[in-house]
């Protein structure tokens, strides 16, 4: 079996085997991957979260030669599958059909994912020309958020802290070297109860919740400061409070996210909604004031067309004969997380795709080829292998 013949195999079998986040067991994928890689005698081991579960594998191929470590990361886990009446096909299919894998992770990421044991298991074989080491990360704990498996190989005691990270998310056209960051909090905006049918005319929480999110949408945020490609923004994204007709609601709770620059960043987002929380008790008082809880907060981030691995995979992608631009993207990812860690990453070079989070999601084959090239050639360049430009053997 040629390397990509071997590779969509192994993407197919993932496939078929539901990892969706937050709803099936991921120890069937898991065991795929597992049996994958004993076949092939690579050194992985598990990774284990907060609670004790397995939150992803983890590859590790040391070289000879001193050096820095370098990773890939792709997640086994996926988004869920939606109106599966709305499918042409079973989302859990796996076929091959007019040169697209089909099904859900087969852009994000499961393609990359098997791609990137493909990677590790070609370099096992020749450790002796490397330098540092290759990490594969394998997470099964992505698309909850929680980023599991990348949390707990930074604490891994026993794993090399990478130089930097190349996160396989698909995307023929770009690699994506930035991402804004984000600031998130649940707001839990109160009132005084009541009968909706008194003569009292004291406004109810979701009234007052509704005053706020006016505030919040009408706060001016700078524009983009031209060394950052993107401006802030800031989302309501959820409003629950209230039941039924005849209660003056005491408590509806919002939840508000902020994307953030090197120019409006986690500190001047909380200023921002602290004052327009202050705003709305002064306009609209009641005896308990509004409450801020801050959720998350990661930073944006943006590596220079210089700076390592992003340098080695645009290059890479050149000599491959590819036109690729470098990005930030509006969305936050796994990069803003190793930012934080102060570990530059990459968050996106990949197969063209279809249907990603959505409907009859898909992924490019004809792509395949090249963009294995493409990594392949930018892990052996960061590892210092004599021959990175060499082929694969069975590539094309």
């Amino acid at each position: 079996m040629t390397p990509h013949a071997d590779i969509i195999d192994l993407a197919q079998r993932l496939i078929r085997c539901p990892s969706r986040a937050g709803i099936d067991d991921y120890g069937p994928v898991l065991g795929v991957l597992v049996d994958w890689l004993a076949e092939r005698e690579l050194p992985y081991r598990r990774l284990c979260g907060d609670q004790g579960a397995v939150v992803g594998l983890l590859i590790q191929i040391t070289g000879s030669r001193p050096g820095p470590w370098w990773a890939l990361d792709a997640c086994v886990d996926t988004a869920p599958y939606g109106d599966e009446a709305a499918w042409t096909f079973p989302p859990d299919c796996g076929e091959v059909v007019d040169g697209w894998l089909r099904g859900r992770g087969a852009a994000d990421s499961k393609l990359a994912a098997a791609m990137f044991c493909g990677i590790a298991a070609e370099l096992h074989g020749r450790a002796g020309d490397l330098h540092g080491g290759l990490a594969v990360l394998l997470d099964v704990d992505e698309h909850t958020g929680g980023f599991g498996g990348a949390r707990a190989y930074l604490a891994d005691a026993e794993a090399v802290r990478p130089a930097g990270v190349m996160i396989g998310y698909p995307g023929l056209d770009e690699v994506v070297v930035g991402g804004r960051g984000l600031w998130r909090a649940t707001i839990a905006v109160h009132a005084a109860a009541g009968h909706s049918g008194s003569r009292a005319t004291t406004p109810g929480a979701v009234s007052r919740a509704a005053h706020l999110v006016r505030l919040l949408e009408e706060a001016e945020l700078p524009d983009s400061d031209g060394e950052f490609p993107l401006p802030p923004k800031l989302t309501v994204t959820s409003c629950h409070g209230g039941q039924g007709f005849s209660v003056v609601p005491d408590l509806c709770e919002l939840g508000v996210d902020v994307r953030t620059t090197p120019g409006f960043d986690a500190v001047d987002a909380e200023r921002l909604v602290r004052g327009a929380v202050g705003e709305l008790d002064v306009r609209v008082p009641v005896p308990r004031p509004t409450l801020i809880t801050p959720v998350a907060a990661w930073p944006p981030y943006r590596l220079a067309g210089d700076q390592q691995p992003a340098a080695a995979l645009l290059e890479a992608a050149s000599r491959e004969g590819l036109t690729v631009r470098p990005k930030t993207a509006g969305p936050s990812n796994i990069g803003n997380l190793l930012a934080g860690e102060g570990i530059p990453a990459t968050a996106g070079f990949g197969v063209r795709y279809a249907g990603l989070h959505g409907v009859d999601e898909r992924a490019c084959l004809a792509d395949l080829p090249a963009v294995h090239a493409v990594y392949r050639r930018a892990v052996l360049g960061l590892l210092g292998s004599s021959s990175p430009s060499s082929p694969s053997p069975g590539s094309p």
